[in-house]
């Protein structure tokens, strides 16, 4: 495990640790191939908990990972979880210490890191379709505030996940999401309505205060390197989970 760890690092804040892992690094046999760190899509849990170990070894911290619904609920993490499955049903968690990290599975949605550097608390955020709709963004954002952050200075990093060119929908549920999210509206590579959940996070992060903001432009659908969802499922087989994860560096 020596050398540079297989993830997009990203310069969110001085004191910040931020990254999003790719499929690289890891021990998982195919179709999960190799760094899964997700529980529950049918790989091998040994292999998973060992990819978690790896995370863990890179980030210099353990990792607390809970159970997504696609909902806004907002958990707040104190120290290294009891439970390493699991920390407890929410799409957003929130670290205020230096000795646990904070991360969120992504196989297509938006991982999304905040970082308030001053009042030293961060945030992992699960951003798909349903959890930008319920306002998870803005409920991560409301509960950094009740622990000293202000929404100027927070900063914000929305990671790879299925580009607008590549995320077809049915024209109704376009059409719906874009009155709640006035961004997502757009259309595929081939024409057809689809939705641009990073330009919807943008625009909910920009709704909510967070102006500074990074984007990875990777769209999962298309890169290998790169866990997909939708890419599996239309070809018949299944796939693992990356994560974004964030940290709060000591000192």
């Amino acid at each position: 495990m020596a050398g540079t760890p297989p993830w997009d690092a990203v310069d969110l804040a001085p004191g910040v640790l931020a990254a999003f892992t790719t499929r690289a690094g890891g021990v998982s046999r195919a179709p999960w191939d190799s760094l899964d760190l997700g529980l529950g899509v049918g790989d091998d849990e040994a292999d998973v908990l060992a990819n978690r170990a790896r995370l863990a070894a890179w980030v210099g911290a353990p990792v607390a990972f809970g159970t997504q619904v696609h909902g806004a609920g907002v958990l707040v993490v104190h120290g290294a979880p009891a439970d390493e499955r699991t920390v407890g049903v929410a799409d957003a968690y929130l670290a205020t210490g230096a000795d646990v990290a904070v991360g969120v599975l992504v196989a297509d949605c938006v991982p999304v890191l905040l970082a308030d550097p001053e009042a030293r608390v961060v945030a992992a955020v699960h951003a798909g379709r349903g959890g930008l709709v319920a306002g998870v963004l803005g409920a991560a954002v409301a509960a950094m505030t009740r622990h000293g952050a202000t929404p100027g200075r927070i900063r914000a990093a929305v990671g790879p996940s299925v580009a607008g060119a590549s995320y077809e929908v049915p024209a109704a549920m376009r059409d719906e999401v874009g009155l709640r999210l006035p961004e997502a509206p757009t259309t595929t590579s081939w024409g057809t309505p689809a939705l641009d959940l990073r330009a919807a996070a943008v625009g909910e992060l920009a709704r909510v205060g967070v102006h500074h903001v990074v984007r990875v432009e990777r769209d999962t659908f298309v890169d290998p390197a790169l866990f997909s969802h939708r890419r599996a499922t239309a070809a018949g087989t299944t796939t693992g989970r990356a994560c974004g994860v964030v940290r709060l560096l000591p000192g």
